[in-house]
């Protein structure tokens, strides 16, 4: 019987302290900073032809799938908590001309992140600088692109808000230039700017 009686204490205790351990791991792990784990998201928008190097009046839908990396590193960081850190962006680009000569332009695109986060780690600033290579479908239309192959430089300027400790929101400013790098001529390329929104995810 008393064997019995410490082998229940005994039991209750390991359960007890697994328990401990558990909480503690998961409060661990809701304390870990956002800019700090991978995430994969999902940004689109609308976008309006901001130069007249083309008299084709493009308007572009860009759909993007995102990953952000952990910080590659850390400029700076306030006694509050406040930091500003610097992060790899990576895209796939998928575009549909609302109106232009093209229809689609599919690409992969890169670039470092700029975020600003508050110490309470549930909003940030960010800005993004960068650029890649695709395909359109190029068509030969007097004022559309003149070859399939076209590279990308794009800006974004935004902010984003936690929802929770593994969703956020996004909104920014998104500007695009798309060009041959003047392996036709001519070649007008295209230069269009708008508003984007997306949704993040964090990733375990």
């Amino acid at each position: 019987m008393l064997f019995r009686l410490n082998f229940l204490l005994f039991a209750w205790r390991v359960f007890l302290l697994l328990g401990v351990l558990a909480v503690a791991s998961q409060a661990q792990a809701q304390a870990k900073h956002p800019a700090d784990q991978w995430e994969f998201g999902v940004e689109t928008g609308y976008l309006w032809k901001v130069k007249h190097n083309s008299p084709l009046d493009y308007r572009i839908v860009p759909t993007q799938l995102v990953w952000r990396s952990p910080p590659m590193f850390e400029i700076w960081r306030g006694e509050s908590g406040a930091r500003l850190t610097v992060r790899n962006r990576m895209a796939l680009v998928a575009e549909t001309f609302v109106r232009g000569a093209e229809d689609y332009y599919l690409a992969f695109a890169g670039s470092p992140s700029f975020e600003l986060w508050s110490a309470d780690q549930k909003s940030a600033l960010f800005y993004e600088i960068g650029g890649g290579v695709g395909l359109l479908n190029a068509k030969g239309v007097p004022g559309g692109q003149g070859q399939d192959l076209a590279f990308n430089w794009f800006t974004q300027l935004g902010a984003r808000r936690q929802l929770t400790q593994k969703m956020a929101v996004t909104a920014g400013a998104y500007f695009t230039h798309h060009s041959n790098l003047g392996m036709t001529h001519p070649n007008p390329g295209i230069d269009v700017l708008g508003a984007k929104i997306g949704v993040m995810w964090t990733l375990d």
